[in-house]
């Protein structure tokens, strides 16, 4: 049952990267390339009206952390407190940016709520992928110090940053410089797939434009992934021992690769889809591979003393597992229908449709 509901996690955390992954991208896309007022207001409607529905998957894999593996979720949720309470209120900024940019029609409060949707998903992007790196990195449980735990072996408190900004030390920080590399590959991937949703959904003047920059971020985007596989085997010494072990784990890498390969030809497509299903396929590509690469472990330790948490010594009981299947089929249901439901009614381009006013 641990496996099932591990998968059953993913794929909503997944499905929550991918549809809330093209709002964080479109903020970045909105942020530096949207000059005319036309063009900032439909990209902005490109995310305004899906971000509400889309951050539902959010929602539903907290909430099933917590009733399948609730002692990851004590712990992470503790542990990572700063870094999550600044990703709210991230959130909150891209929220009201984008609810509040139409209410007047001044200038200067337009450019200041285009602002906060723009810096916020910007930030957003960046601090998903730090904590994606924190995941793959691990942190120091128990809160080891001269080979003593402060305090219980599954808890921790992260600082910001430490005094050497290393991910090698025992006491690690949120912020070094491996968890930035996967910031920046998230910012970077998510600009990619924000821009296939503008192509996708909007009439923008932009949209020939965009096209080249998904072209130039999908170079930087393998420079930057081979840095990140030369780097790997600094945190973890063994980084390719489960795809070695588990041939068959060898899909996900290649999901992002080939997904990766096939941006290149974005001016080629006649479909505009084409592209924004490649970029999808990145980004679960790239969460499946990390993960992957780590099963069963949840989150690593840094320290020798407390053994890392996996997805069998932090899950619920058995029963309690069996039970929660029955719901939680209900509820993927209910969540497939509320998606196909917003889309269908949201579907083709949107530029004449109204938001914001």
């Amino acid at each position: 049952m641990e496996v099932f509901w591990f998968i059953l996690v993913v794929i909503v955390l997944g499905v929550f990267f991918v549809l809330d992954g093209y709002d964080f991208g479109t903020g970045i896309i909105h942020l530096f390339f949207a000059k005319k007022e036309k063009d900032k207001e439909v990209i902005a409607k490109a995310a305004g009206l899906f971000w509400d529905s889309n951050e539902v998957w959010l929602v539903a894999g907290g909430g099933m952390i917590f009733m399948a593996f609730p002692l990851l979720y004590a712990s992470a949720f503790s542990g990572f407190y700063l870094p999550l309470i600044m990703i709210l209120w991230f959130i909150v900024f891209r929220a009201i940016g984008l609810e509040f940019r139409g209410q007047f029609k001044y200038q200067m409060w337009k450019d200041i709520w285009d602002k906060a949707f723009g810096v916020s998903s910007l930030l957003l992007a960046l601090f998903f992928g730090v904590a994606l790196g924190n995941v793959a990195r691990g942190v120091n449980l128990g809160g080891v110090e001269n080979g003593v735990s402060l305090y219980e072996k599954y808890y921790f408190f992260l600082p910001l940053w430490n005094s050497s900004f290393s991910p090698t030390q025992v006491d690690v920080g949120v912020i070094d410089w491996f968890t930035l590399t996967i910031g920046i590959i998230s910012v970077v991937t998510l600009s990619i797939h924000g821009a296939n949703w503008v192509i996708l959904k909007t009439n923008s003047s932009i949209n020939n434009k965009l096209k080249k920059v998904i072209f130039n971020l999908a170079i930087a985007q393998v420079v930057l992934t081979i840095f990140s596989l030369a780097i790997w085997h600094l945190i973890n010494p063994t980084p390719f021992k489960n795809f070695i072990e588990n041939p068959l784990f060898f899909i996900f890498p290649t999901l992002y690769f080939g997904s990766l390969f096939g941006l290149f030809f974005i001016r080629k497509y006649k479909n505009d889809m084409y592209s924004f299903i490649l970029s999808s396929l990145m980004i679960l590509g790239a969460i499946t591979s990390t993960l992957a690469s780590m099963f069963p472990v949840v989150l690593p330790s840094t320290n020798t003393i407390n053994e890392s948490l996996t997805i069998y010594n932090t899950a619920s009981t058995n029963y309690g597992l069996s039970v929660a299947a029955y719901w939680g089929v209900v509820g993927f249901i209910l969540l497939f229908i509320y998606l196909i439901v917003q889309k269908r009614l949201l579907g083709g381009k949107i530029d004449e449709m109204n938001y914001g006013h």
